[in-house]
């Protein structure tokens, strides 16, 4: 994702494939692909560990060509649905670490502006979410109780 605040272009990452039909070497069936990602949520992994884990340890390129749904949308099926959605829990312990940071060091402005930054995206993002329905349209980020479990 490129910087919303600066004008650098954000990292690299790896090459997804070119082609988004499932590939003639793919030895797994959809079912068996569903059972990993079920037993891979079992053991606590957030559906981005799940992509990774499956491309890295099975030889799976990407789940929706296979399957026809993302990874959320087989663990919601299988039930493991997440109470909030993974980009926006991560911004909020950003956030949480940094007001931690703050409280501790009163005089670091930098931090200061940066927890600002943050918890913008925390609210632009939670927008999105809300209107997508993914929250509850009475959920509400706190900066004092930012704490996810």
């Amino acid at each position: 994702m490129a910087r919303l605040y600066a004008s650098k272009r954000g990292r690299s990452g790896s090459t997804r494939p070119i082609s988004k039909k499932t590939p003639s070497w793919c030895k797994y069936q959809p079912e068996e692909i569903e059972a990993l990602v079920t037993k891979l949520a079992k053991e606590d992994n957030k559906p981005s560990m799940i992509g990774m884990i499956l491309r890295d340890r099975y030889g799976v390129p990407l789940v929706r060509p296979l399957l026809e749904k993302k990874i959320t949308g087989v663990l919601d099926s299988s039930g493991y649905k997440l109470k909030i959605p993974e980009d926006l829990e991560a911004l909020i312990k950003k956030a949480e670490a940094m007001k931690k940071h703050h409280d501790r060091n009163k005089k670091d402005y930098s931090t200061k502006r940066a927890l600002n930054l943050i918890e913008s995206k925390v609210h632009r993002l939670s927008k999105y979410y809300r209107s997508k329905g993914l929250l509850p349209s009475d959920w509400n980020y706190k900066s004092v109780v930012a704490s996810v479990k």
